[in-house]
């Protein structure tokens, strides 16, 4: 599993970020509106920046530094976010990325 950092809004790039199950660069996106790490659940509907649903929150957890990550899982792939980075709103929750920009970033990693 990755974490993807969602940074201040810049171009994609590639960042350190924190491993949960091994070590990767994120991209920085555009900072979705932050949500209150309560407002996120496992088992939330998971959209990208264009509205388009692309998995769902299968876990949240307290990492070792003390930030809330949410894991999603997209397709055959699952990674974790800060869920502070997360826009909830109608039940579903909102990354600041495509879902192209994430699959090309999840094919990097392989």
């Amino acid at each position: 599993m990755r974490l993807i950092h969602l940074l201040a809004p810049a171009a994609l790039a590639a960042v350190p970020t924190l491993a949960l199950a091994q070590s990767a660069a994120a991209p920085a996106a555009a900072a979705a509106p932050a949500a209150t790490a309560q407002s996120v659940t496992a088992g939330l509907p998971v959209k990208d920046k264009n509205g388009k649903s692309i998995g769902k929150v299968t876990d949240v957890k307290t990492d070792a530094a003390g930030k809330t990550i949410a894991t999603i899982r997209m397709g055959a792939d699952s990674f974790g976010v800060n869920a502070s980075s997360l826009a909830v709103d109608n039940g579903a929750a909102t990354l600041g990325f495509s879902k192209s920009d994430l699959e090309s970033y999840l094919a990097k990693g392989r």
